[in-house]
């Protein structure tokens, strides 16, 4: 067995990953603060499932806190760290900024530090297609320009990048970074869209749609977000030593460091994708119409042609995911 630290066991993607490579036969080592951005008790469900595996051990704590995690790599010296803790949310880092300096970025450098100190084979680290910003070239492709941010949270996690690939060239330290679009499914985060449409369309509330449901997202359904994760924390990119122009693209650099879009192949309107939920929940959807929202992207499309040397893309669609959510979410809530 190896012995893996994963971070945010008790988040959405967390508690998935977790959980696979438990029946993997893999030794997890979880960690997680049990915050209150949203529902402690979704986050407890999740960590009671997986400490059901004897090869399942949970810390509580916090990412930020520099000296208890340089304590927690020195005792427990884990071959491979799965960094999936992080202050989530673009809305929210427009009136709680401080969240996400303390998590996403002096958390993410305890990570690195405690990957150096106790020579890590190998960091995955997630980052976000927020990153994209203002970029208006569709697809999203890893080595287009992300230097035009338009939210603090995706800011934090292009830093998040530039973090990686400095150690990565400083130490030798293998990273690799996953640009994750909007990903959801049964466990899922209480903030994101499906969980609070459903919420409200069965509670007879009406629901906020953002710039009046012209949206485009590419949905990825986490059963594909957590295949990915395990094809590629196997493979450690191989620097190129032969560059003659370093950048921080996805085939070129002088580090061992990598990045990829973690998304669906095919973008979906927010107004359809409200449409199949009403469908599967045999209810119509009271609609509050309401602009962009600072920070929001109008479009994300996700270029994952570097997934196909692992001879796997995401491919779920949202007409058989939104079911399966619904499925959850009725058996969870008893509804």
């Amino acid at each position: 067995m190896t012995k893996l630290l994963v971070t945010g066991a008790a988040g959405f993607i967390g508690f998935h990953l977790s959980k696979r490579l438990l029946m993997m036969g893999e030794e997890v080592l979880g960690i997680d603060n049990l915050n209150d951005y949203y529902d402690v008790g979704l986050k407890q469900a999740r960590l009671a499932q997986l400490e059901n595996y004897k090869n399942f051990r949970f810390c509580k704590l916090d990412i930020s806190d520099r000296t208890t995690m340089a304590e927690l790599f020195a005792n427990n010296l884990p071959s491979k760290v799965i960094h999936l803790a992080a202050q989530a949310g673009v809305r929210y880092s427009l009136s709680n900024p401080y969240a996400y300096v303390d998590s996403n970025l002096v958390g993410f450098l305890n990570i690195l530090e405690g990957c150096r100190q106790t020579e890590v084979k190998h960091l995955v680290f997630a980052s976000s297609s927020s990153v994209y910003g203002a970029n208006t070239k569709k697809p999203f492709a890893v080595d287009d320009n992300v230097d035009h941010p338009i939210s603090l949270y995706a800011a934090t996690k292009k830093a998040n990048e530039l973090m990686a690939h400095s150690y990565s060239h400083l130490y030798n330290l293998p990273t690799t970074g996953l640009r994750f679009f909007t990903v959801y499914g049964p466990w899922g985060r209480p903030d994101m869209a499906l969980f609070l449409f459903t919420q409200a369309i069965l509670s007879d509330q009406p629901i906020n749609v953002f710039n009046q449901g012209k949206m485009q997202r590419n949905f990825t359904y986490i059963d594909d977000v957590i295949e990915a994760i395990i094809r590629v924390q196997d493979k450690i990119f191989q620097p190129n030593s032969d560059a003659v122009k370093p950048t921080l693209s996805s085939n070129i650099s002088h580090a061992p460091y990598k990045i990829y879009n973690i998304g669906s192949d095919k973008s979906v309107r927010l107004d359809d994708f409200i449409e199949l939920l009403e469908n599967y929940l045999g209810k119509k959807a009271k609609k509050n119409l309401l602009p962009l929202q600072p920070g929001d992207v109008p479009e994300a499309e996700a270029d994952v042609k570097d997934l196909e040397q692992f001879g796997f893309k995401p491919s779920i669609t949202v007409e058989v995911g939104i079911p399966r959510f619904v499925d959850w979410y009725r058996s969870y809530y008893q509804i």
